[in-house]
């Protein structure tokens, strides 16, 4: 759904007074035909609007199928074991059987509803429907969002490695920071300087607050090209550094909710003292570890029980799981 309310055609309008009438079955069949007509649109407003589908790979899972994924075949800290034999000149070469293990990653069901005065219905409220609409759709992204980001965090507390700039003032984001998380990724990434697949940096999550001390940055962090290059930047400010994409979340900050459930809830711990932001860096060079099984999509249905009080509305449900195979490729650090 867009945040921009446009009018629908006269054919929606004349379906939404239906949906108010009072003939329990008229209205109800109306009901169910605007729900069916706003599922796609909302389906795809819910992928769209979230912060977690450019980090995690959907895939869809047929019902039935198992969300079996198999893990690396390689072992962490073994990725420098690279093996090759001499032929020699006679005989085959020797075999090298390999297997991995496999993880399983459940499933379960989200679901949200949202209802509304069927006078509104019945006066050809669209505005009124149309943001029922989007409530609903809200309701389905934050909740993707926060159990998406719970995993990621999980993954970067079970990893047990903290980067922190201890130069820095405290509450001040610096480039040294920056490089500090790319220099850990790449050494704690596992293997060698050939090796597959190896761990590198490609993307730093962190509040608004920090990605604004960006433009705060003095000639001691920056020369004056850049300064300048950072001033007159757009909306967002510098959105990459030393190759590594920026990214600002609301939810990322001091006192705010991603960061207080890794304080709290997972008891996760800041660098010095004086730290007060957490930053959260990713490796998605590789895209295969960070995984959202879809077992069902988002399917929309009309509320039948609520005629009676003079209302409609819309309830709906998905089945998702998430998972990160390997937390090698997500990294925490403070500032």
């Amino acid at each position: 759904m867009s945040n921009k309310l446009t009018r629908p055609d006269d054919a929606f309008i004349a379906l939404i007074k239906r949906s108010g009438s009072p003939d329990k079955v008229e209205a109800l069949s109306a009901q169910r035909e605007i729900a069916k007509a706003l599922e796609e649109p909302l389906r795809q407003g819910v992928l769209v609007g979230d912060v977690v589908s450019n980090i995690f790979q959907a895939l869809t899972m047929e019902p039935g199928t198992t969300t079996e994924f198999p893990l690396d075949l390689l072992a962490p800290g073994e990725e420098d074991e690279h093996v090759a034999y001499t032929n020699p000149g006679h005989g085959r070469i020797p075999e090298r059987q390999v297997e991995g293990d496999y993880v399983m990653v459940p499933t379960y069901s989200i679901s949200s509803s949202i209802d509304y005065l069927l006078r509104y219905a019945r006066d050809a409220r669209w505005d009124v429907v149309a943001r029922a609409a989007q409530v609903l759709e809200a309701g389905f992204v934050k909740k993707i969002n926060d159990d998406g980001w719970h995993t990621i965090l999980s993954a970067a507390v079970d990893r047990n490695i903290l980067v922190y700039d201890s130069d820095a003032a405290a509450g001040q984001f610096t480039k040294r920071l920056v490089s500090l998380m790319k220099t850990v990724m790449r050494r704690n990434g596992g293997g060698n300087t050939a090796s597959i697949n190896r761990g590198r940096l490609t993307d730093i999550y962190l509040s608004p607050e920090g990605l604004e001390d960006i433009r705060n940055w003095g000639v001691d962090q920056v020369d004056e090209v850049t300064r300048r290059e950072i001033y007159t930047a757009g909306e967002g400010g510098i959105t990459r550094i030393f190759g590594v994409n920026l990214h600002d979340l609301d939810e990322l900050g001091q006192g705010q909710e991603y960061q207080e459930f890794f304080d709290n809830d997972l008891s996760g711990s800041l660098g010095p003292s004086s730290d007060v932001e957490l930053v959260i860096g990713l490796d998605l060079q590789s895209n295969d570890s960070f995984l959202m099984p879809m077992k069902q999509q988002v399917q929309v249905f009309e509320d039948d029980t609520l005629h009676r009080h003079q209302k409609a509305g819309m309830y709906g449900w998905a089945e998702l799981g998430f998972a990160v195979l390997d937390n090698r490729r997500v990294l925490a650090a403070s500032f």
